[in-house]
């Protein structure tokens, strides 16, 4: 655990709630003692993740991933164990304690990020003092002429590149090396010259969820050789295929309300102007290729994306290239049809935010937008573009996720076609549904455990869990044949020697995820379902398995001395491993016969 000492751990999980952490990426749902939601670790449409309050861990009873808060942190956030622990004593406001054993790689990457993120805030300052300098007449000019409100360009933080030499001239300044202002991305080096990499351009500030400046966009204010808009290069801070522009004030949206559904532009302008329209829950994807990470971004704040591209061709297959790609997430994917040849920005100027919301919505699920865009691609009134066009729209509607949405989809192609409903159909059937984005099946649970197995872990989880019923036995009577399930064991006894209660989310610090023991203490929570130690039904269970496991003892015992007097020519020593042999077949017959407890 790098170290940490674990009375700081255990005070900082004390400040920290796991369930308040949680609910900044999942939505929970409370049932029982528990809150459920739809696992943020693997793709699926029933909520089996569950977090136990009390007990200040987590399960997915899906795909078995389990933690404590900081584990959580860790996984849903990609990062190392330090990381998610300091992440979280800046939530809880706990200073870290001084830690001697960060080897000269880790601190020396410390270094390098907090440099490159305190040069980054310095040249988000250095641009904003441009823009009010009385020197930015263009880029004044060009504010105005797009109508941005000054609100919003204080909100979002807008500045100005006057030119291409003041910026390393002003960090050089500062004290920054040539190289960690080359390394930010915000400067260019090109034969010992170094320019500003957003050189003369209306400049926005991209800021990460933690409210960091992680990178900028450019927009030219004039025509030019080069792109109309520019983003910061890739850099050990920036990547624009892991980010989302305004993902920090959707952040501090959903800390006051409910965000239900998320609007997904292209550009920093659209975004700029839903903004200032009422449409808060607006992000943009920088004109990228919609990615993984980025669906994995929208998902921690709603669980439905409402693209909204440009209304022209080009506009239209980026969604088709991106559909999928936050579907397969888990995202209930809208797209919003636009006026042809409108952008946001332009539907905001000319019909204002009812016009917008009009637009909203009419918003079309997946497969109705894909069917629409095929529709576009063919004149159906000839009959060779009507015959390819219903070959493609068949292919799209086998994708449907039910019968009943595609026998909806076949009559709305009838009615579009003039082909029977029947014919339609046949020809649906005639090729096996082959899903192009299927939902992603959870790990299968099953791993073949025997009833040993099964009873060992269910003992253990009535112990780890503090069973009234195991009151009067003692886990270090249990003989549990495999060693990972006694080294588990062997931790729920040290705390009941130290008189410590067992807590869950303790557990998860003592043993590595990868190791055995961890491994396997995701399927003995797999018991946990439902908090199910309370009833008779459990109870009676518990000691059903702790018989099975004494006898499933006493058996290897007597296989044990039955080789054993195989092996031995001594009289003597025959009677005495014989009186052995009886005496275990005698207790082994009063557990199968007796009603007693063992």
């Amino acid at each position: 655990m790098g170290g940490v000492d674990q009375e700081f751990l255990r005070e900082l999980k004390e400040k920290v709630n796991i369930v308040e952490v949680a609910e900044s990426y999942v939505t929970l749902e409370k049932r029982g003692a528990s809150y459920w939601a739809c696992c943020p670790f693997h793709h699926e449409k029933t909520p089996s993740f569950a977090i136990n309050e009390a007990g200040q861990y987590y399960h997915c009873f899906g795909c078995g991933e389990s933690g404590d808060v900081i584990r959580f942190v860790s996984e849903i956030e990609s990062l190392e164990f330090m990381g998610a622990v300091k992440m979280l004593a800046e939530r809880a406001n706990v200073p870290m304690p001084e830690t001697g054993d960060d080897n000269a790689k880790t601190a020396e990457l410390k270094r390098k990020r907090d440099t490159l993120l305190k040069i980054l805030n310095d040249c988000a300052h250095f641009y904003l003092n441009n823009l009010n300098s009385g020197k930015a007449d263009a880029h004044i000019d060009y504010i105005l002429k797009r109508q941005i409100p000054s609100n919003m360009v204080r909100a979002f933080g807008l500045g100005a590149s006057l030119n291409f030499t003041d910026l390393p001239k002003y960090l050089l300044s500062k004290g920054y090396t040539q190289k960690d202002i080359v390394d930010s991305g915000t400067v260019n080096e090109a034969n010992g010259r170094l320019t500003d990499a957003q050189g003369g351009r209306l400049v926005f500030p991209i800021i990460n969820s933690y409210g960091e400046v992680i990178g900028f966009g450019g927009r030219a204010l004039k025509k030019t050789d080069f792109g109309k808009y520019v983003n910061t290069r890739d850099t050990l801070i920036f990547n624009k295929r892991k980010n989302l522009y305004n993902i920090n004030l959707v952040k501090k949206l959903k800390r006051s309300q409910t965000v239900k559904e998320v609007i997904m532009v292209e550009g920093y302008m659209d975004t700029l102007s839903l903004y200032q329209a009422g449409f808060k829950n607006v992000v943009a994807s920088m004109g990228t290729s919609l990615t993984q990470d980025q669906a994995r971004l929208v998902k921690r704040y709603a669980d439905t994306v409402l693209i909204s591209y440009d209304g022209d061709g080009a506009g239209q297959k980026a969604n088709l290239r991106g559909l999928d790609v936050l579907k397969d997430e888990g995202l209930n994917v809208k797209v919003v049809p636009l006026p042809e040849g409108l952008d946001p920005d332009d539907v905001i100027k000319q019909r204002g935010t009812e016009g917008y919301q009009a637009c909203l919505d009419a918003a079309m699920p997946l497969i109705d937008y894909k069917l629409s865009v095929i529709k576009k691609g063919y004149d159906i009134s000839k009959t060779e573009d009507k015959r390819k066009y219903v070959s493609e729209a068949l292919g799209v509607i086998r994708t449907a996720d039910s019968e009943a949405e595609r026998e909806e989809l076949l009559k709305q192609l009838r009615t579009q076609s003039g082909i029977s409903f029947e014919a339609l159909k046949r020809d649906l059937q005639s090729k096996p549904i082959a899903k192009e984005s299927a939902e992603t099946p959870p790990p299968v649970r099953r791993d073949g455990a025997d009833s040993i197995k099964k009873a060992s872990r269910f003992v253990i989880a009535s112990y780890l869990f503090g069973a009234d019923y195991t009151a009067d036995t003692h886990i270090e009577d249990v003989s549990f044949k495999d060693e990972v399930h006694t080294v588990i064991a062997g931790y729920i006894r040290s705390k009941s020697l130290m008189n410590e209660a067992v807590r869950v989310s303790e557990i998860f610090e003592f043993f590595d995820k990868g190791t055995a023991e961890y491994e396997e203490l995701d399927r003995i929570l797999d018991n946990s379902e439902g908090g199910g130690f309370t009833d008779a039904v459990a109870e009676k269970y518990f000691f059903d398995c702790l018989k099975k496991l004494q006898l499933a003892d006493i058996d290897e015992k007597i296989a044990e001395q039955t080789k054993k007097l195989n092996g031995v020519e001594d009289l003597a020593e025959q009677a005495k491993i014989a009186q052995s042999i009886s005496q275990l077949t005698r207790r082994k017959a009063q557990i199968i016969n007796g009603n007693n407890r063992p």
